[in-house]
């Protein structure tokens, strides 16, 4: 049987997806950008997939 993903990672996945924008989604949290950052990639290596297109700020 499958682990499931960590709630918290899921949670960060769903507030940034929502916001478009890890730097709203840790304001929304109360955590910081590299909090949410590091949550999605958690996820993305749990399963194995690339969630987001990530873009610098150049």
């Amino acid at each position: 049987m499958n682990r499931l993903p960590p709630l918290k990672a899921l949670q960060a996945f769903r507030h940034a997806g929502e916001c478009g924008s890890f730097k709203e989604a840790a304001e929304q949290l109360h955590v910081t950008q590299a909090a949410i950052s590091q949550q999605i990639r958690s996820l993305e290596e749990h399963l194995d997939v690339r969630l987001f297109q990530r873009k610098t700020r150049k």
